[in-house]
């Protein structure tokens, strides 16, 4: 017999699929369309100032934190502000990952 405690979570809520391996929220395979999904602001921008430096970001998308005196903090503060540039943000890292795929 197992030690492992087996525990009934019943029925789960609408629109989940399974639960995760500690019993928490959905499993990335709930969201098979959403390719940002489980992916963190942070994590988005300090992959394009990785690759692309704070200049670059800032001729690409004119936005002050990105211009004057860049820091995560500060992108990760106006970003989830101000939803148009967060979909730019969001739309360039998807496209650096699709480019990245084929090449």
């Amino acid at each position: 017999m197992s030690d492992a405690l087996e525990v009934d979570s019943g029925p789960l809520p609408p629109g989940k699929k399974s639960l995760d391996a500690n019993g928490g929220g959905p499993t990335l395979s709930a969201y098979p369309r959403d390719p940002l999904h489980g992916v963190k602001l942070e994590t988005i921008i300090n992959a394009l100032v990785e690759q692309h430096g704070w200049a670059a970001m800032g001729q690409r998308i004119p936005i002050r934190c990105f211009q004057i005196n860049p820091s995560v903090k500060s992108a990760l503060t106006f970003l989830r502000k101000t939803s148009w540039a967060r979909q730019r943000v969001e739309g360039w890292y998807l496209n650096d990952l699709s480019n990245q795929s084929r090449g």
